[in-house]
């Protein structure tokens, strides 16, 4: 029998600043690896606000792991994990283990307990060294890793990653891979770098607004790439 989808669009309609970003688009997400790739402005950041209620639809329906978008949206933040471009958006706080705390703190633990659980929660990480850094002494990548950590230690079923790389130098970036790539989570990547996806289950090309091409990686990425060069 086939999946139930874990994510679901049907018939999505997104208007932002008078413009139609997302144009009736239906899509059923059920593998565990999955990118979204397109030129700026093809609808990919929006598509993914919708998953954890950053954005609400005008029209259609959003379900994300057995959640209503439009009438749960209150539980997708603990349900969908979410990293942005810039880290420093994310990060509250201004040393590494007050923001692991204050996350432990929003998955449900009292705030004493959530303090002292801060440091081994890092130590799952091999970051427990990190604990009493101020976050400003931290590199771009280690920002970037810290959100992952403080997303993470929530236990979200789905993580999405918004153009995660576009500030890292290149090893930064594949230990960011790495890190990713063993994680139990089902993973939404939102990413120029092409070469990311490589062993990904899924791509799904957006241009503006509509999904214009959705298989694996091998068949996706040579016509998006064709495509992009074409417009240069």
């Amino acid at each position: 029998m086939p999946h139930a989808p874990l994510i679901r669009l049907e018939n999505v309609t997104l208007t932002r600043g008078g413009r139609v970003v997302l144009d009736n688009v239906s899509l059923d997400i059920t593998e565990r690896r999955v990118g979204l790739i397109g030129t700026n402005g093809s609808g990919k950041s929006s598509l993914v606000r919708l998953l954890n209620g950053l954005l609400a639809a005008e029209k259609g329906r959003v379900t994300v792991h057995g959640l209503d978008a439009a009438t749960q949206a209150g539980e997708l933040p603990r349900k969908v994990g979410f990293i942005f471009q810039n880290p420093d958006h994310q990060i509250i706080f201004p040393t590494v283990a007050e923001e692991i705390a204050f996350s432990l703190e929003q998955a449900g633990l009292p705030r004493r307990q959530a303090a002292k659980e801060a440091v081994p929660a890092l130590a799952r990480f091999e970051r427990a060294h990190w604990a009493e850094r101020p976050v400003h002494a931290l590199s771009e990548g280690e920002k970037q890793f810290l959100c992952i950590i403080a997303v993470l230690v929530m236990a979200p079923a789905v993580l999405i990653l918004d153009e995660p790389f576009s500030s890292l130098d290149l090893p930064t970036r594949r230990r960011l891979e790495t890190l990713v790539a063993g994680l139990e989570q089902q993973v939404i990547l939102v990413a120029h770098e092409l070469d990311a996806f490589t062993d990904f289950d899924r791509v799904i090309w957006l241009h503006e607004g509509q999904v214009r091409g959705d298989g694996p990686p091998a068949e996706i990425i040579p016509a998006y790439r064709a495509f992009a060069e074409a417009l240069a």
